[in-house]
């Protein structure tokens, strides 16, 4: 029996207008055989867990580059259970500062990577985790 690949959302919520670094991410994601689903500019929590949920999807990724990480990321944990997001993998990447990161762990965010990491870090970590978020 063959896997599904791994399907991604790559959303960019809030604000923020800068969006070359998700379609980057995005397309090394798809590179390295994931299905990748992209939500474009200016999505609110409530539009990132429907699509999740919609899409099936294995890891949501949220991009932010404008610093509202924290709100964002707690209105999207707000919404878990109601949009029944179960296990999905979940990662933020963009502007977060070093100071952030356990504030996200503990809302519920599995991985923290800055606008600085490298795509093959992000790649592997998804592959090699994914297996540890079996969904509902």
């Amino acid at each position: 029996m063959t896997r599904r690949p791994i399907r991604v959302l790559v959303s960019k919520p809030g604000l923020d207008g800068h969006d070359v670094g998700a379609k980057v991410v995005a397309r090394a994601l798809k590179d390295a055989g994931m299905d990748v689903i992209y939500t474009g500019l200016r999505k609110t929590p409530e539009d990132i867990a429907r699509r999740a949920k919609d899409e099936d999807v294995d890891v949501i990724g949220m991009s932010i580059l404008s610093g509202s990480h924290l709100p964002l990321a707690r209105r999207l944990k707000d919404l878990w259970d109601e949009y029944d997001l179960g296990t999905r993998m979940w990662l933020v990447g963009g502007n977060v500062p070093e100071k952030d990161h356990e504030a996200l762990a503990d809302i519920g965010v599995d991985a923290v990577f800055n606008s600085r990491s490298r795509l093959d870090d992000i790649v592997r970590y998804i592959e090699e985790n994914v297996a540890r978020w079996p969904r509902n």
